[in-house]
């Protein structure tokens, strides 16, 4: 008998569900014990059901092709078969709130992708090397719920993954003034080129709603629990571009920022090699060793080599030179299904269960 905790995976045909499923196939921790999916899906086995949309480079893991994909929505036959469940579902915001809250209700922990319970008070919003405090609110929030071992996590955007980190790093001195252009891959909006051929030879500089997430989300990063409530931080003000690019994988993003206290190149260059979070000091099995790299190369990070490092789940940084206009300039990039998608929610479950939130039924 497995010890490995039973993780259910409810949207686990789309492109982050299939994400998961290979993230999960090797995982020393968790194993997919269930998919859940829309009622089309429902009763195919799970082979069938992603047969000519399978879109990942590897093959479907033996483990889950004989797995029978059930109704998302029938959410106690999916929970009985669940320690745990990863979310990520093509829903409107509302029905994404009703059903994540359902599992939790259930006693079920729920890791999400997706982006409705973002600004719920109560659910916290974590980037693990950053704001792994932020889970004490799962308190406040069973309380709500009703519930002593169900909850909900939920991961942020994959775009601020690229440079909210290595500004991070930097919150010593203050950062008072951020402006970010974000340059980002077709695998954010769920698509390949084969799904999407107008974007091969194109460049569209509107992604909806996402320029409003890149500004508001890392001040809900910087926040602070207040009465059962996390209360995003006044600064820095950010103003952000996001611009969709023929790029398979992988966020960049180039970065102006000014400080109160200005630090010299040599403090930064310094702090981004030393940052480590609670994930690197837990040792959790998803945890970049480094976590911010810095390529002293002036073409460096570039997107189609640089994006894996570290398993996908690290951070490329480079280019940081001083500027005219505001105290320094540098261009960050992440992977945005890995360390932005499912991998970040992989490591939210690990610093969870590390922590004792998540525990067999």
């Amino acid at each position: 008998m497995s010890e490995k905790l039973k993780a259910g995976i409810v949207g686990g045909t789309g492109m982050v569900g299939q994400r998961f499923v290979q993230l999960l196939e090797q995982h020393p921790w968790f194993e997919v014990s269930a998919i859940a999916a829309s009622a089309g899906s429902a009763g195919k086995t799970y082979e069938e059901a992603v047969k000519g949309r399978w879109k990942m480079s590897g093959p479907i893991p033996e483990s889950v092709k004989g797995i029978v994909v059930q109704d998302a929505s029938k959410v106690e036959e999916v929970a009985g078969q669940a320690d745990f469940i990863f979310c990520a579902v093509d829903m409107t915001k509302s029905e994404i709130q009703a059903l994540e809250e359902a599992y939790a209700k259930t006693g079920t922990p729920v890791i999400s992708n997706n982006s409705a319970h973002r600004w719920t008070p109560d659910v916290p919003m974590v980037i693990p090397e950053i704001n792994p405090e932020h889970i004490e609110v799962i308190a406040a929030q069973r309380k709500r719920l009703g519930t002593k071992t169900g909850f909900i996590a939920v991961k942020p955007n994959c775009s601020i993954q690229s440079y909210v980190p290595a500004l991070h790093a930097l919150k010593s001195y203050n950062p008072t003034t951020i402006v970010a252009s974000t340059y980002q891959a077709i695998s954010g909006a769920g698509k390949n080129f084969a799904d999407w051929p107008e974007m091969l030879d194109n460049v569209i500089p509107y992604i909806g709603g996402e320029e409003e997430k890149s500004e508001q989300e890392p001040l809900r990063i910087w926040g602070s629990i207040e009465d059962g409530r996390i209360v995003k931080a006044s600064s820095p003000l950010i103003t952000t571009q996001c611009i969709r690019v023929p790029v398979t994988d992988g966020h960049l993003a180039t970065v102006f920022v000014s400080f109160d206290n200005k630090p010299s190149k040599e403090e930064i260059l310094e702090r981004w090699r030393q940052f480590q979070g609670r994930p690197q000091e837990l040792g959790l099995p998803s945890a970049p060793k480094q976590f911010i790299t810095y390529f002293e190369e002036d073409n460096r990070p570039q997107t189609k080599l640089d994006r894996d490092i570290e398993g996908g789940m690290g951070v490329s940084v480079g280019r940081l030179r001083e500027d005219r206009l505001y105290d320094y300039k540098f261009v960050g990039l992440s992977h945005n299904t890995l360390r932005g998608a499912a991998g970040g929610a992989v490591l939210i479950a690990e610093l969870l269960k590390a922590e004792g939130y998540i525990q067999a039924k």
